[in-house]
């Protein structure tokens, strides 16, 4: 690319990952990333971008600032290393009940993406169900989309106490909608979840599979979340959403900085086979051993963290492209993985031995699910790289680095327990 067009670029703040390619500019359709520095600078170019639309002329506004809910989280905290490093601005909420912080109200977490990134996370603790507060930091800042994560999402436990379920996850929902409505922010990327297809009657499932025949409360507040996202982007045409129904997120960041902390509450299973191979835990419980599978156990979806972060900036792209008023995708790998399978990969990407016992089958617990994606490379230009191996190595990379999630401190090569987190 000439210097003239580079610097026509760069004076016309265009945010845009760009390549020469006969003449033309191509466009990422996956990410949008930072104004090049020189022309030679590809920063936030990464192997994920292999999907161009090529175009003449491109016009767009300029989206900076980013509102992240439950940003502190798994999820939220990956999420947010993906949109630092493409150019965006974060400001993120969390009130830490699924999230670690400091004694000095800060998030752990956010504090080790800032080091991954070199930038700064402008962050609130504040819950969704605090709506004076939450207004309060909406005017505060010019807010160009909103990511939703924040939710409490242990299935169990959400059969226990299904009020304070509904109560956090829906109200805490609705109170983020019309505090954006009030801003006029109507720009929304949604965490939904697999979850609200219930027991799959076909795979790999689709988005056109139907929803709502859901075992679980937890399950329930995603798909009642989505329909009042139907309803109200059908009521007023100024809504720009996209629900992101994604299956088994596991993994961490290459760094090992950032993961699943084991010291909170987790449903997922990574994290316990890991807390097993550290010998934290003495076995693994597996249940169900006599399902109609390959080995008699339970088909999964896994998905990298990462991989699930690039799907939700590809998405905010999508939302900025064009008006979409609500569209769905699943995110996942496509590929279906037994608890057994997953226990062997774990197993040689770590060197580690992990024992496990098998016991009844759980009432409500689904037998396979997988997605079909292709809606997702499709439209979004997205697709997901990880093998389960990559998984597994990033995912041990992170324990054993961090054998107590952020309260672990290393000092002169050794690990110890910190106890100024909560």
């Amino acid at each position: 690319m000439s210097r003239a067009s580079h610097d026509i670029l760069k004076s016309a703040s265009l945010r845009l990952l760009f390549k020469a390619e006969q003449g033309r500019v191509a466009v990422g359709v996956s990410y949008r990333a930072k104004v090049p520095q020189s022309p030679s600078d590809q920063s936030c170019s990464r192997s994920s971008l292999n999907s161009y639309l090529i175009l003449d002329r491109v016009e767009m506004g300029d989206w900076r600032t980013i509102f992240v809910t439950g940003g502190a989280g798994y999820i939220g905290s990956h999420c947010i290393v993906e949109l630092l490093e493409c150019g965006y601005d974060v400001v993120a909420i969390d009130n830490f009940a699924n999230s670690v912080t400091e004694t000095d109200g800060e998030s752990a977490a956010l504090k080790r993406v800032e080091q991954i990134t070199g930038k700064k996370v402008t962050f609130y603790n504040c819950d969704l169900l605090d709506r004076e507060k939450l207004e309060t930091v909406f005017n505060q800042h010019k807010i160009d989309c909103v990511i939703h994560f924040a939710a409490i999402k242990a299935v169990g436990e959400s059969m226990q106490v299904p009020l304070h379920y509904y109560r956090n996850n829906i109200i805490g929902a609705i109170n983020l909608l019309e505090v954006m409505k009030a801003a006029g922010c109507f720009q929304l990327v949604f965490s939904s979840s697999c979850t609200v297809y219930g027991e799959p009657t076909e795979l790999p499932i689709t988005e056109e599979h139907e929803t709502g025949n859901i075992t679980n409360v937890y399950g329930r507040t995603k798909y009642f979340i989505e329909e009042m996202l139907k309803d109200i982007s059908r009521a007023e045409k100024s809504w720009n959403i996209v629900s992101l129904r994604y299956f088994n997120p596991v993994g961490a960041h290459r760094s090992g900085l950032i993961g699943e902390d084991p010291t909170k509450p987790f449903t997922n299973l990574m994290p316990y086979i890991a807390q097993v191979a550290l010998r934290h835990k003495p076995e693994l419980i597996i249940f169900g051993g006599d399902y109609p599978t390959d080995d008699g156990t339970g088909v999964r979806d896994y998905i990298h963290v990462m991989d699930l972060a690039a799907g939700h900036v590809a998405a905010l792209n999508a939302l900025h492209k064009q008006h979409l008023r609500l569209k769905i995708y699943n995110l996942g790998t496509g590929n279906g993985v037994t608890v057994l399978q997953l226990i062997k990969t774990f197993e040689k990407a770590s060197g580690t031995t992990v024992p496990y016992v098998i016991k009844e089958r759980r009432e409500g617990d689904i037998v396979s699910m997988y997605a079909n994606t292709d809606l997702a490379k499709k439209e979004l230009g997205w697709t997901a790289k990880y093998t389960v191996e990559q998984m597994c190595q990033d995912f041990w990379r992170w324990q054993t680095m961090n054998p107590y999630g952020y309260r672990t401190s290393i000092k002169n090569g050794t690990t110890e327990h910190l106890n100024n987190t909560s």
